[in-house]
């Protein structure tokens, strides 16, 4: 992937800094590339469900046509609700929002916009989605991609942990939702010894 000068800026930093023996010089370059890289809100990753099954059974032709109708219905809904579209990986997308209460109407938009399409497409074409949300400091880079436990978190609760039309917010983003609150479950998770406390939002009729 070719980048400008600022983003290829960054990564020669990273690699002079995996170069440096001392410890000291490392905590200051560190803070350098936070302070020029840095941001904070909140990250939302959106994964596609059941693709590899679909890709196996349709073909990619089916898998890559779902994909980009997925692009095409999150980009401008997301956009509505104060976010930006950081980049698409494969049947994922990664954004990134203000703050939580933004991401988390956006998701729930996202979800009932695609059961609405669903309604008019046979069961092959449907499209279902997971979600996760947290909220944090990352570093991003050229508005294309972005690092930190935020983007980490997210990815685990969107990708791994939330189920096909669930979305996950972790409970320490859900506190920065002032005002009427969003109606959520409590949920654990222990994933490889670290426990992860999130809320699970209900946002359909009769949940």
């Amino acid at each position: 992937m070719k980048h400008s000068d600022k983003g290829q800026r960054f990564f020669e930093r990273l690699l002079a800094y995996s170069a440096e023996p001392d410890a000291e010089r490392r905590r200051t370059m560190e803070k350098g590339l936070w302070e020029d890289f840095g941001v904070k809100g909140a990250v939302f990753v959106l994964d596609m469900s059941g693709f590899s099954l679909l890709t196996q059974r349709y073909g990619i032709i089916h898998y890559l046509s779902l994909v980009r109708r997925m692009q095409a219905t999150t980009d401008p809904i997301i956009q509505s609700h104060g976010g930006k579209v950081v980049k698409y990986q494969a049947d994922n997308c990664f954004a990134r929002f203000p703050d939580t209460r933004e991401a988390v109407e956006a998701a729930v938009a996202l979800n009932l916009a695609f059961t609405a399409e669903n309604i008019i497409t046979p069961p092959e074409l449907d499209i279902s989605i997971s979600c996760g949300i947290d909220y944090g400091d990352f570093l991003l880079i050229e508005e294309d991609d972005l690092y930190g436990n935020a983007v980490n978190m997210a990815c685990k609760l969107g990708e791994d942990l939330a189920s096909p039309g669930e979305i996950l917010v972790t409970a320490q983003a859900m506190e920065r939702v002032t005002g009427q609150p969003f109606r959520y479950d409590p949920v654990d998770f222990n994933v490889s010894g670290v426990r992860i406390e999130a809320c699970s939002v209900r946002f359909r009729a009769g949940e």
